[in-house]
């Protein structure tokens, strides 16, 4: 249980620095048709961008933070860094083949061009390995 936690933690984290990663993307005038926020918007039937953002916060947090904490000791890499960043990768790869799909962006996101895959991937990988070096800094805080 505490591993869970744990993970939600992470992922929170990881989830706060991949927002604002994304919100640099957008600034920067980088593939401004790839709005995840106003994507989830959509997908969950609504105009309201905080909705967007609560399920970015919510997949972030609690399904990929609960499921790396829970699992992350059969991740493959002998370290949390390498095991979050192979959960990354897992988690853009669904969100390629499933997600992107479902929001219109075509599989891998592809209706975007191929910058699409190449930057999420990167996305991910960060995303991945800021959860992985959260996790390990809560268990080193562990009291024993």
């Amino acid at each position: 249980m505490m591993n869970l936690l744990k993970g939600m933690v992470s992922g929170f984290g990881a989830t706060v620095l991949l927002s604002l990663l994304m919100l640099m993307k957008q600034q920067m005038g980088m593939m401004p048709q790839m709005d995840v926020i106003a994507m989830l918007t959509q997908m969950s039937g609504s105009t309201n961008l905080l909705i967007g953002w609560a399920m970015h916060f919510m997949i972030g947090t609690v399904i990929w933070g609960g499921l790396f904490g829970l699992f992350q000791n059969w991740l493959p890499g002998g370290t949390p860094l390498v095991r979050g960043i192979a959960f990354g990768i897992g988690a853009w790869l669904l969100m390629m083949a499933m997600v992107m799909p479902m929001t219109g962006a075509g599989f891998f996101g592809l209706k975007f061009g191929m910058a699409a895959p190449v930057i999420t991937l990167m996305l991910h990988v960060v995303f991945g390995a800021t959860m992985g070096l959260l996790f390990r800094a809560q268990q080193a805080t562990a009291p024993a």
